[in-house]
């Protein structure tokens, strides 16, 4: 659980600290130092980094030729630099990786509460959360790189001050296995675990 000095402190303000806590526990860590490795569709084992020294390392040896995530939030590292030597320290900071990992996802609800139309309706707010963990998951929504995507900016509305316990789980259970590995696959697998898949209607005529 995550401290709520460090929520206030460093966490994106766009966001509640109920859904920034709720965003940690579904696509992060509680190891700020954590490096998440995967390649090819395969988690490859890692050394656990014990400084933050241990986790820069295996942050550049990686970075640029496997899907990397670092820290708290597990953010994308490698994201807007151009060779791993620009990779800096602040990485698996708790408080910048909380600082940047949530100002990333904040956008990332942004793109995706655009695709559903901006909704006012509070109800819709769990759904666009979900789609939104899964999208930080894999990297893509509705065909879209939403890390390198463009910010559609504004307030996210209508946040849920807690999401139910039950959605949660689905998020958790649903996209964890499908993670960055093969991304246009995958999502097209996501799509009929999330939705309604007709499909299998046509199939059966």
């Amino acid at each position: 659980m995550l401290d709520a000095a460090l929520i206030q402190q460093c966490a994106d303000p766009s966001l509640k600290p109920a859904i920034v806590e709720q965003f940690v526990t579904a696509a992060g860590t509680n190891d700020p130092l954590a490096v998440t490795v995967k390649s090819g569709g395969r988690l490859i084992l890692v050394p656990k980094a014990t400084t933050q020294d241990e986790a820069m390392a295996i942050i550049r040896q990686y970075v640029g030729q496997a899907v990397v995530r670092v820290g708290l939030t597990q953010f994308p590292a490698g994201i807007g630099v151009k060779k791993a030597a620009d990779l800096k320290p602040d990485l698996v900071d708790p408080c910048e990786n909380l600082s940047k990992g949530t100002a990333m996802f904040a956008k990332v609800l942004r793109i995706v509460a655009k695709w559903y139309g901006n909704p006012k309706s509070d109800d819709v707010f769990p759904q666009i959360f979900d789609d939104a963990v899964y999208a930080w998951k894999t990297g893509e929504f509705e065909g879209v790189s939403v890390f390198q995507a463009q910010d559609p900016a504004g307030a996210i509305s209508n946040q849920r001050d807690q999401i139910v316990g039950k959605e949660t789980d689905t998020v958790d259970e649903d996209a964890s296995p499908r993670t960055e590995t093969e991304p246009q696959n995958e999502r097209q697998v996501g799509e009929a675990g999330m939705r309604i898949d007709l499909s299998r209607i046509g199939g059966q005529k």
